[in-house]
């Protein structure tokens, strides 16, 4: 991608994966959205999306979603004590799935971007998310972009780059740009300190072992 022109909107949510795609295209990156669905973790998460954003002086709307907290079921919504605990893998994760959560983001988003003459809209979804997450697989986020293209004048775009690579992948790109992944949050149970035992806490864990980075996190455990 040349870093040319800000010409794209990331949605931003204060967790690892898009942090780091938040400092990796920061050149080319004209306004953040973050959003407020009422999730467990939203108040430690979103403050770091903030933090980010202000330290890279790009403009940054946090849009309430509280629709879905009212209307939606998922672990993710109803308190620590329903986020099972575990791996990605293991077929309990499918409760921390919010459905169709980022079609309803990236909609959102693409309406935000084309009143703010903006092409892109950025996503941080990657590979690892792909088992459990029906709306972060590739085929998804490229039919989606195609019907934003499609649905606007501006023709946006979806712009996915860690679509196909792994968390470790991730956190390498961040360890060479020098991130402190203790200001970022993942945990989804959302208490003092990352529980260290729900699937994006183990997650993290092993992404940052991997990627031969000193864990900063504080864990529960």
């Amino acid at each position: 991608m040349e870093h040319e022109m800000k010409d794209s909107l990331i949605i931003v949510s204060g967790g690892m994966d898009s942090i780091t795609m938040l400092y990796e295209y920061a050149e080319r990156i004209g306004m953040a959205v973050t959003f407020d669905y009422g999730s467990n973790h939203a108040d430690k998460e979103i403050p770091f999306a903030k933090l980010h954003c202000e330290r890279l002086d790009i403009p940054h709307l946090i849009i309430p979603l509280a629709f879905m907290h009212q209307y939606f079921k998922s672990s993710l919504l109803e308190g620590a004590d329903a986020i099972p605990e575990g791996h990605y893998e293991d077929e309990n994760m499918q409760s921390t799935v919010v459905p169709f959560r980022n079609g309803i983001m990236l909609s959102i988003a693409c309406g935000i971007a084309e009143c703010n003459g903006l092409k892109n809209v950025m996503i941080a979804n990657h590979g690892g998310d792909h088992a459990i997450y029906p709306d972060c697989r590739s085929e998804f986020i490229k039919a989606m972009s195609e019907a934003m293209s499609a649905g606007t004048y501006a023709n946006i775009n979806i712009v996915a780059p860690y679509t196909n690579i792994t968390k470790t992948d991730i956190a390498l790109r961040g360890k060479a740009l020098g991130l402190n992944y203790a200001e970022t949050w993942s945990c989804y149970k959302g208490g003092d300190k990352h529980c260290g035992k729900c699937g994006t806490c183990v997650e993290r864990k092993e992404a940052l072992h991997e990627a031969g980075i000193e864990d900063p996190t504080v864990y529960d455990e």
